[in-house]
C-alpha cells in the first residue's frame, strides 16, 4: 500500500482527491495547518510521495495582499520540497496553476509558452515552480508540477459561480455576443491524473492539466441551462456597453468588473497532449459537459 502524505486535504481538491485515493487503497496523511506553521520542522518519515495542495487561490474581488500570495504559495512549497528532498519519499506533486504560465493567451497554451504571469498570484506559482526546478534532484527522486485549468465538480460551482446565478434566477445572459473558447477540468480527471502519476514511472517536468475539449461560455450556459431545467436567453448586449458597466464595477465593487469579465468572455485553451502522451492515455475518464452537469445537478 503507498503512502502519502497530502496538504490542503480539507479544501476542495484535497477532499475529492482524498476519498478518490482511499477508495483507490491508497493510506494518506494529512498534513494539517499546525504542521504548517511549523513547516521548517517537517519531517516526512515512512512515506512514499506528497502531494501539496495547500495555498492562496486567486482572489477575483483583489482583495488579498500580494506579499500574502507569496508567503503561502512560494515560501511554503519551498519548505516543503526541501523536507521532501531530505526525506525517503520519491515523488512529490506541486499543484500549482496554468497561470504561472500565462494570464491570457492567443493561442493553445502548452508547456513550451515561456511563463509571463502578471498577477501576484501567478508569480508566486510561478517562483514556486522555478525554486523546485533549480533544485539538484537525487537519484530515484521525482517532481511533479501540474497546472490545471478551471477546475470544477459537485458541490463547487468556483468561477462558473456567476454563470450559475444567471441560469438559477433564469436572468437572460447578457454576455454572448462574445464568442470564445475555454479549456476546463473536472475533479474527476483530476483525480484520475494524479493516481496515474502516483503509480507510473513519469519523468519530472511541468504538465498542463485540461479536460479533453474546450467549450464556449455560450456552451457553459446552455449546458447549466439544460442540467437545472431552468432556461436561459442568450442575449447579445453590444461590447461596448458591456465593458464600460465592467469598468464601472471595478470602481463600484460590483459582481461584474473588468476581471470577471475577462474571465468570462476570453478565450483560454490549455493543451493536455504531453500528461497523456507520458501517461500513455487516449481519452481522459469523462469530458467537460459530462463533469458540468454533474455539477450544475449537485445545486438543484
Amino acid at each position: 500500500m503507498m503512502k502519502i502524505n497530502i496538504t490542503g486535504a480539507n479544501g476542495f481538491v484535497g477532499k475529492n482527491l482524498s476519498e478518490y485515493l482511499t477508495d483507490a487503497q491508497f493510506e494518506l496523511r494529512s498534513i494539517t495547518r499546525n504542521d504548517l506553521a511549523n513547516a521548517g520542522c517537517i519531517e516526512f518519515k515512512d512515506c512514499d510521495a506528497i502531494i501539496h495542495l495547500a495555498g492562496k487561490a486567486h482572489d477575483l474581488k483583489k482583495s488579498t495582499n500580494s506579499d500574502e500570495y507569496f508567503k503561502v504559495n512560494f515560501e511554503l512549497t519551498k519548505l516543503l520540497y526541501d523536507a521532501f528532498l531530505k526525506s525517503d519519499a520519491t515523488k512529490f506533486i506541486f499543484i500549482s496553476s496554468v497561470k504561472a504560465s500565462a494570464d491570457s493567451i492567443n493561442e493553445i497554451l502548452t508547456e513550451a509558452h515561456a511563463p509571463n504571469p502578471k498577477t501576484a498570484y501567478g508569480k508566486s506559482k510561478l517562483y514556486a515552480e522555478e525554486y523546485i526546478q533549480a533544485q539538484t534532484l537525487p537519484l530515484g527522486k521525482v517532481y511533479y508540477i501540474l497546472r490545471p485549468c478551471m477546475i470544477h465538480g459537485p458541490g463547487n460551482k468556483g468561477n462558473l459561480n456567476l454563470l450559475y446565478k444567471f441560469v438559477k434566477m433564469r436572468l437572460p445572459y447578457p454576455l454572448s455576443a462574445y464568442h470564445n473558447k475555454r479549456s476546463y477540468l473536472s475533479i474527476t480527471n483530476l483525480n484520475y491524473i494524479i493516481k496515474m502519476l502516483l503509480v507510473k514511472n513519469v519523468a519530472s517536468g511541468i504538465y498542463n492539466v485540461a479536460d479533453d475539449e474546450a467549450l464556449s461560455t455560450n456552451n457553459v450556459v446552455e449546458i447549466l441551462s439544460k442540467a437545472t431545467a431552468k432556461k436561459t436567453k442568450l442575449l447579445k448586449l453590444p461590447k461596448s456597453v458591456i465593458e464600460a458597466m465592467a469598468k464601472i464595477g471595478d470602481v463600484l465593487h460590483l459582481p461584474i468588473n473588468t476581471e470577471r469579465l475577462n474571465k468570462l468572455t476570453e478565450s483560454y485553451v490549455v493543451s493536455n497532449k504531453l500528461i497523456k502522451s507520458k501517461l500513455n492515455i487516449d481519452v481522459l475518464p469523462i469530458n467537460s459537459t459530462e463533469g458540468l452537469i454533474a455539477t450544475a445537478k449537485s445545486f438543484k
